[in-house]
């Protein structure tokens, strides 16, 4: 079975790059200056006694990374990401050979293959057997697999070593990590039975395994981030934590016109708090398409954060 990671250069090619950077500077400029606000205070407060090199988990054609900011600023710059082809076209963004010589570009699946794991084990069930036995074995059948789903904590990165870099950024990817292998989960349940879909609303034990699913891997990734920063290293975390749709320009604040989705857990700022210290925290809203006469507008509500690892508070900034 085909997995939805598989899709990702495909999909980043339309909606990443230059060309659209300079729509979200158009339609959304906070958004921009934010994270690239977040970023550079982030290189300005990391200590000289930590690594130069840089890392940004979740890459992808940098669209809101500040790319060449962080090349002037670190003898090299890691880009991480499953999606080769975007690390490269954020890569040819650099006009300076000398620039791109600090460059390394790692491909990789940064959660250490979830969505690889959890494909095995859905396709070793009876589906045929299953769904003959109606939503509720189906359901069954999916949560067990998400529960017995091996995740890596924390996953091992080929060529990323730990605590190597002084600075490591999050881009904008952690809901991606658990949401691409959920969605291969009702991508499976459309094909072997499309009038199920929607059942594991009512499926109680599925959306406990869910919700339980979401929080291994949050956690998984947060452990990597302290696993590879340098001893006194800053991370940034960037991440959307709800979507939103809205039907008339202009009423993004309106909820008589806007529907909010949850995307990460509730506990998520808790987890935070528990994995890091704070040093700063920023929220922000980025609007990723507007209403048309057929389509609603799209955006997000974005979380940032410059964090330190706890064992490492006494290496932190004033």
């Amino acid at each position: 079975m085909s997995v939805r990671i598989d899709s990702l250069p495909s999909n980043n090619a339309q909606t990443q790059g230059a060309q659209r950077r300079i729509l979200l500077r158009q339609q959304s400029p906070q958004h921009l200056e934010e994270c690239s606000t977040l970023i550079m205070d982030a290189v300005q407060r990391r200590p000289s006694s930590t690594s130069p090199a840089i890392l940004v988990l979740g890459a992808g054609a940098c669209t809101e990374v500040p790319l060449g900011g962080l090349v002037r600023n670190s003898d090299e710059v890691v880009l991480a990401d499953f999606d080769l082809p975007s690390l490269r076209k954020a890569c040819d963004e650099l006009t300076s050979s000398a620039l791109r010589r600090r460059m390394r570009l790692v491909e990789c699946d940064i959660t250490g293959g979830v969505s690889q794991h959890l494909n095995r084990l859905l396709a070793r069930q009876p589906w045929s057997t299953l769904v003959s036995q109606g939503p509720q074995a189906v359901f069954d059948a999916a949560a067990a697999c998400l529960e017995q789903c091996p995740i890596l904590d924390p996953p091992e990165l080929e060529t990323i070593a730990p605590n190597a870099y002084g600075l490591v950024i999050s881009s904008l990817v952690l809901s991606q990590l658990f949401s691409y292998p959920l969605l291969d989960v009702l991508d499976l349940v459309q094909r072997i039975a499309p009038h199920m879909l929607g059942e594991q609303e009512r499926h109680r034990r599925y959306q406990e395994t869910a919700q339980s699913f979401r929080t291994r891997v949050i956690q998984a990734h947060f452990h990597l981030l302290s696993n590879v920063v340098d001893i006194g290293g800053l991370i940034v975390l960037l991440t959307d934590i709800r979507g939103f749709v809205f039907d008339v320009y202009g009423s993004d604040h309106d909820a008589e016109h806007r529907r909010s989705i949850p995307l990460v857990p509730r506990t998520l700022p808790d987890m935070v708090r528990h994995n890091f210290t704070i040093l700063e925290e920023s929220h922000w809203e980025w609007l990723t398409d507007l209403p048309t006469k057929d389509k609603p507008g799209r955006g997000y509500e974005i979380a940032g954060y410059v964090l330190v690892s706890p064992t490492q508070d006494t290496a932190a900034p004033n």
